[in-house]
Formats: structure tokens, sequence, C-alpha cells
């Protein structure tokens, strides 16, 4: 099997509300969009379509499955920037909310959290060189 794309798709009455924050905060791009789904895409650094997810509202006409909608629990969606710094900064002043601090993680990322309209936690990393040894205190399980 080969698998041409694979995203989250949240179940949200705010899926038009987190269709402008990703289009406003990460520049994604509206690639499908009807009175109850939108699919949304970003651009890689070679201007390729990068990374997608998609938002449907609880009233949904498709079934499978049911139209319970996402309750902000249990996910967090990572988003890796080449410049982290600035990212932070650009969403700061669109008034994005905040909920971690840009901070530098001794495993190798430099990060902060912002949450969208539909509940999802967004972690937005840059990858940086981990603290010396910090790895070697957790090793690869066995097998």
């Amino acid at each position: 099997m080969k698998v041409r794309d694979l995203y989250p798709l949240v179940t949200t009455p705010a899926l038009f509300a987190a269709r402008d924050f990703y289009v406003r905060h990460f520049g994604f791009e509206v690639i499908f969009e009807a009175s109850w789904f939108v699919y949304l895409s970003g651009r890689g650094e070679d201007g390729a379509r990068g990374a997608t997810i998609a938002f449907m509202h609880p009233d949904h006409p498709s079934n499978p499955p049911g139209p319970e909608s996402f309750g902000g629990l249990g996910l967090i969606i990572t988003i890796e920037v080449s410049d982290v710094a600035s990212a932070f900064e650009a969403l700061r002043a669109q008034g994005a909310p905040v909920i971690h601090p840009l901070t530098d993680e001794d495993w190798g990322q430099r990060r902060f959290m912002t949450r969208d309209p539909a509940g999802l936690l967004i972690d937005v990393v840059e990858q940086t060189a981990p603290a010396p040894g910090f790895w070697e205190r957790y090793p690869a399980p066995a097998g």
C-alpha cells in the first residue's frame, strides 16, 4: 500500500474559525471547502504541498463516524518550522493565544504552544541540538 496523504480530521462547530486561524497564522491554503467540511494544506519550503488538516462540522452528512465534537484533550499537533522565534513573534503580534512560552528544551527543541479555535493544542517547534547527555538517560528499549 502506498499512502498518498495522512491528516487529522477534527470534528468541531468552529471549522471556519479554525480555517481562518491556520490560513492567517500558518499560511495554509484552502484546498476544498463546503458548508460542513474544510480541507487545508500548508506549503513546504520548496513550495510543494506540505502538511494537511481538515475540519468537519458535527452536523455533517457523512456516516460513519458519529457527529461527536473534539473535546480539546489528548491531542497535540506539532508544526515544525525553520525559525520558531519569528513564528512566535508573528503569532503573538497577530493575537494568537500563547499557551506555553517560547522555551529551549533539553531534548533538542525550541518551541511554544498555541491553541486553535477547535481546541487543538499546537506545538510549534524548531529542532535544535539536545543538551549533552540528555538522550543517554533514555535508552531505546531492547527488542
